[in-house]
């Protein structure tokens, strides 16, 4: 066989053990990945490492430190692959690991002053980064049109966001951005199921009531 066609049949095989890892399961990926299989660890980056960063993203609201945050992630689950407890899901101890290292660069931020929802979303620029991420809570919720997605409203449900406290505020983003069932989120933020549901219900009661305020005030001044 030629070079060419010896390489050409390489790059063959190299598909058709990527495809048969693609399809695999996380624990999976893993059990192969703490052996020894590079590859394996590949699949499963690709696999999560865009929907993670956007949660570290908008949890810390700087793209420098969540992308910095990222490789910290993945470097742990490198370093602790072996141990990783299989009652688990994947998914719920990479968040897990996530969402406590975002909180140890919230203290170690505490002296900076945080930079509001409305002056700078989560890719550390002006309004207009922050548009698709708040027209999206907008539109999922259900008493929100499309219309309702822009100008002054989009800012007030930004504040509203903002301003809700931390604990019902991380519960919002998982499960209204990350789309995480609340068995997933009770697990990564070590509280029960029921306790996520209330966490989420007063949150979305926080942002109505943000929403009804600010319906009445654009009636009184019409």
């Amino acid at each position: 066989m030629s070079d060419t066609g010896t390489f050409v049949a390489s790059l063959q095989r190299g598909s058709a053990v990527t495809a048969r890892l693609g399809d695999m399961s996380d624990d999976e990926l893993l059990e192969r990945f703490a052996t020894g299989d590079a590859a394996a660890f590949g699949v499963l980056l690709g696999r999560y490492q865009t929907p993670l960063f956007n949660f570290i993203a908008r949890s810390v609201r700087d793209t420098d430190a969540a992308a910095d945050l990222l490789q910290d992630v993945f470097t742990r689950v490198i370093q602790h692959s072996e141990g990783f407890n299989r009652t688990s899901k994947f998914s719920t101890w990479l968040y897990a690991i996530a969402r406590n290292l975002c909180i140890d660069h919230a203290r170690r931020m505490t002296h900076r002053r945080h930079a509001s929802l409305d002056t700078a979303g989560p890719n550390g620029s002006g309004d207009g980064a922050l548009a698709p991420w708040v027209e999206r809570v907008a539109l999922e919720q259900p008493e929100v049109d499309s219309k309702a997605a822009s100008g002054p409203l989009r800012n007030r449900i930004a504040q509203a966001i903002e301003a809700l406290p931390e604990d019902q505020r991380e519960v919002f983003l998982m499960r209204q951005l990350q789309h995480m069932p609340f068995a997933d989120i009770a697990q990564v933020v070590g509280v029960s199921e029921n306790t996520v549901k209330s966490r989420m219900r007063y949150a979305l009661e926080r942002l109505q009531e943000a929403l009804a305020e600010f319906e009445e005030h654009a009636r009184a001044e019409a």
